[in-house]
């Protein structure tokens, strides 16, 4: 029997269609891309000496745990340094920094107050860099704890054509459902940079676990044209490496590499920092990406649309949301067995239909505020 649906219908439904299939392809090529990555050729890592960067801001409550973390890599000490990066502080991180570190190869440095005062924590990065010794930098976060193995794991993916690396970060187990949530939906973003990467489409990575050369951060003019711009200090600099110097990116697929962090305690944290982190979207400077980042949040606008399209246009779109929202749960549980096949081995995944669920309108709300309004930042207000 034939459905009778009128022509402005049939438009909408080819509307949807094309952004399910675009949403779709991109998963696939994310899927492949995981597929591609390979484990490091061998265990030789360069003899370039080695920079960690770890700005900081209010992190009494962890600064302690991640030095001790740090103090206890395996890596040779007179290869490597560390640098954290004080960015006006307002509570006892520098303090209780002084009285817990026992290296001799690692130090603490504060931004000057003036110094490109609205980057943020890419000022803190930037200021760290300018003051490295390493041909190699690292950055990583103060909230972040490591396997002893992991700086060795991380670098071992150098090689003479590679100028960046990304490399995973994990929420630790949580016993909450919002914990669950956050890890399971962490865990996605990490894969979908992961699968780009390995799909030669490198756009998103963390800042709590990537390398680079230093020559090659000058050689694109590290983060010159991004200064004015809170957040951006990992997967801009990514793009313009792959885009504007002829080394490749790559990234580390092995576990002793893996960086943990806590997730978030309260929803407004998390809000917010979702909220930075979509921030970043429309400055990417390939517009054709932005143009595909904005095609994926029309997906998930247009399953909402589809509900209230049922109720007040015509029943078949109920169809369209069950066909759409069918096809987005599928193809994004596989990049997830994938994930736990590769990387993530305790990854839990029995609450996956209701962080899917949960996930769409958090993502339409946050894009919308990540673009237009302002959020919070450990404890600082960054206007848009």
């Amino acid at each position: 029997m034939a459905i009778d649906i009128s022509s402005t219908t049939a438009f909408i439904l080819a509307g949807f269609l094309f952004f399910l299939s675009h949403y779709l392809f991109f998963l696939v090529r994310i899927l492949n891309g995981l597929k591609k990555l390979k484990p490091a050729i061998n265990n030789n890592v360069p003899d370039d000496f080695v920079s960690i960067i770890i700005p900081f801001r209010n992190e009494e409550e962890n600064l302690v745990e991640n030095l001790k973390s740090i103090e206890n890599l395996s890596y040779p000490s007179e290869k490597f340094e560390v640098i954290y990066i004080d960015d006006s502080s307002e509570d006892q991180s520098v303090e209780l920094f002084k009285k817990n570190v026992t290296k001799a190869n690692i130090k603490i440095l504060s931004v000057p107050d003036t110094y490109s005062q609205n980057a943020h924590k890419k000022r803190a990065v930037r200021y760290g860099i300018e003051n490295a010794n390493g041909k190699i930098i690292v950055t990583t976060d103060a909230d972040c704890f490591y396997e002893k193995n992991w700086l060795s794991s991380l670098l071992k993916y150098f090689d003479s054509k590679t100028g960046f690396i990304s490399a995973p970060v994990e929420f630790k187990n949580g016993i909450s459902l919002f914990a669950e949530f956050q890890k399971l939906e962490f865990t996605g973003l990490v894969l979908c940079g992961a699968g780009l990467i390995g799909s030669d489409h490198p756009i998103i990575c963390n800042a709590a676990n990537i390398a680079y050369r230093k020559n090659v951060f000058d050689e694109v003019g590290g983060f010159k044209d991004q200064m004015n711009l809170s957040s951006g200090d990992d997967e801009l600099l990514m793009q313009k490496i792959a885009k504007d110097s002829s080394f490749t990116v790559k990234f580390c697929i092995d576990k002793s590499s893996i960086v943990k962090t806590n997730s978030n305690k309260t929803l407004k944290d998390f809000f917010h920092q979702r909220k930075r982190w979509a921030s970043k979207g429309l400055f990417y400077s390939n517009k054709s990406l932005v143009l595909k980042l904005i095609l994926i949040y029309l997906l998930y606008l247009g399953l909402i649309a589809q509900l209230i399209l049922s109720y007040f246009l015509h029943p078949i779109f109920i169809l369209s949301f069950i066909f759409s929202i069918t096809l987005k749960f599928i193809f994004e549980f596989r990049i997830l067995l994938k994930g736990k096949e590769m990387l993530f081995n305790d990854l839990n995944l029995k609450n996956f239909l209701i962080v899917e669920i949960f996930q769409i309108p958090y993502i339409i709300v946050t894009g919308i505020v990540g673009v237009f309004g302002n959020y919070l930042w450990k404890q600082r207000k960054i206007k848009r």
